[in-house]
C-alpha cells in the first residue's frame, strides 16, 4: 500500500453553540462541542475517509473528482488562496 501525505486547508467555524471543521478538499466536515472536540473528530473523519477509499481502490478517482491534481505519483489537493467574511444584504418574507 502507498503512503501519500497533503496539507488540506480546514475552516473552523461556529454554528450556534458547535463548532464546524470543513475542508473544501475532501468536501467533508464534522461538528464537536469544543475546538478540540471538532478537530479530533474532523482527524478521525479524515482517516475513516481515506480507509474507505482505499478498501474500494477509489482514492485516486475520487480525490481526481474533488479537483484536486496528479504529478508523477503525487496527488495535491485544491489550494485556498483566500477567506475571507463578506456582508451581503438579502430579501426575507
Amino acid at each position: 500500500m502507498t503512503k501519500l501525505s497533503a496539507r488540506l486547508p480546514v475552516s473552523v467555524f461556529k454554528e450556534g453553540k458547535h463548532f464546524v471543521a470543513y475542508t473544501q478538499a475532501l468536501d467533508l466536515s464534522t461538528s464537536g462541542k469544543t475546538y478540540e472536540q471538532v478537530m479530533a473528530r474532523f482527524n478521525e473523519a479524515v482517516d475513516i475517509f481515506f480507509e474507505e477509499l482505499a478498501k474500494k481502490g477509489t482514492t485516486e478517482e475520487v480525490l481526481l473528482g474533488l479537483g484536486w491534481e496528479k504529478a508523477k505519483k503525487h496527488l495535491t489537493p485544491p489550494s485556498l488562496i483566500a477567506q475571507e467574511s463578506k456582508q451581503i444584504e438579502f430579501a426575507v418574507r
